[in-house]
């Protein structure tokens, strides 16, 4: 029996896109073999790589200005790669920073060139309890770019107005709200997300680029680190992760068939009405960390009036057949992540069993 799956990440995948996958295991369309067997230069694998791209640009009305690449190394690396990249000598970058993803970012950054912080929400204690106003950004109008992070994971806090940044590129790391909601892509000059939360397995990003931004990076750093080297060969210069290729591409059918972005938008602000009303319901017992206008339609977190009762709510909520409901290990308490897999039906289940536990041990 499945368990209702709220890991933050690698976090649960749709049925339909796992039953697929299980069905054409051991002979892919009648080749006689995996579809994790076959040459990433073959006709078979080059189909599902470009049916793939295809679906995504046809879910996300991805503009012809942009295109689509698969790479490695998660969101990590790419804190690392982007300024790597796109921070030429002599210039600087602005960063946004409103969680750990977005730290690590600037971290990174400076580690390769000039960076600085053109707004933080952090609270004296390390906190994140909200996004920045726009009257709140110190932009530096000559910038390389400005880097953000549309959600986060850990503080439970998400972007629902894109900053106004002029015409200096925006790159957004888009790791857990990626196709959550139908979004304006040319608002973007790259976006990446790993694909372990809305999109596929663990093993690959995957990126929305602008072509002539990422034709306008550096050409002293190392090939295959070069946007514009995976660009130019459709994500094909060395052997991509073709499996984890595959998967993505049956949950992208799943998205469409489910009716594309607008259904899931509404399906996921659903979730959130009905995770954030239990909440609110019981404010004395539920505590929400996060001002109401910056909540997370992807990852909910809230206390608990002790550690004790946390730990209880997890360990029950387990034996209810609910799993990856703890908090992050930095700040505990408690965080559901409710991404594209996760249904309303599991929701109701989870709030039923919230309403339950508060009246046991309110």
């Amino acid at each position: 029996m499945r368990v209702i799956n709220f890991n933050a990440g690698p976090a649960g995948l749709p049925l339909p896109a796992l039953e697929r996958a299980r069905d054409e295991l051991l002979d892919f369309q009648g080749t006689g073999m995996s579809v994790m067997e076959h040459s990433h230069r073959g006709r078979e694998y080059e189909a599902v790589h470009n049916e793939t791209i295809s679906l995504l640009t046809e879910l996300l009305g991805i503009p012809e200005t942009h295109q689509v690449l698969f790479l490695t190394g998660g969101a990590s690396q790419q804190f690392a790669q982007v300024p790597m990249n796109f921070l030429h000598p002599g210039t600087s970058a602005d960063y946004l920073l409103t969680g750990v993803w977005s730290e690590k970012a600037y971290a990174e950054a400076r580690l390769v060139g000039q960076a600085r912080v053109a707004a933080s929400t952090a609270l004296p204690d390390k906190r994140y309890v909200r996004v920045p106003r726009q009257d709140e950004l110190r932009l530096d109008l000559n910038a390389a770019y400005v880097h953000m992070s549309t959600n986060n994971t850990i503080f439970g806090t998400q972007w629902h107005v894109l900053p106004e940044v002029g015409e200096v590129p925006l790159v957004a790391d888009m790791s857990s709200d990626f196709l959550w909601k139908p979004m304006d892509v040319s608002r973007f000059a790259f976006i990446y997300a790993g694909a372990q939360k809305n999109l596929g397995p663990s093993g690959v990003l995957i990126a929305v680029a602008r072509r002539d931004f990422i034709a306008r990076g550096r050409k002293d750093i190392p090939k295959v680190f070069r946007y514009s080297t995976h660009g130019e060969n459709n994500s094909l210069y060395n052997t991509p992760p073709t499996f984890a290729i595959y998967l993505c591409r049956n949950v992208l059918a799943w998205v469409k068939e489910l009716g594309g972005l607008e259904q899931l938008e509404k399906r996921n602000r659903e979730k959130g009405e009905l995770l954030y009303g239990c909440i609110d319901r019981h404010a004395g017992f539920y505590r929400a960390p996060v001002e109401v206008e910056s909540r997370s339609y992807m990852n909910v977190v809230f206390r608990l009036p002790t550690p004790e009762l946390e730990e209880r709510f997890v360990a029950e909520a387990k034996q209810a057949g609910m799993a990856g409901l703890k908090g992050h290990r930095s700040v505990g308490g408690i965080r559901v992540s409710i991404y594209n897999a996760v249904s309303v039906e599991d929701v109701k289940a989870l709030v039923s069993f919230m309403e339950e536990f508060v009246r046991r041990n309110g």
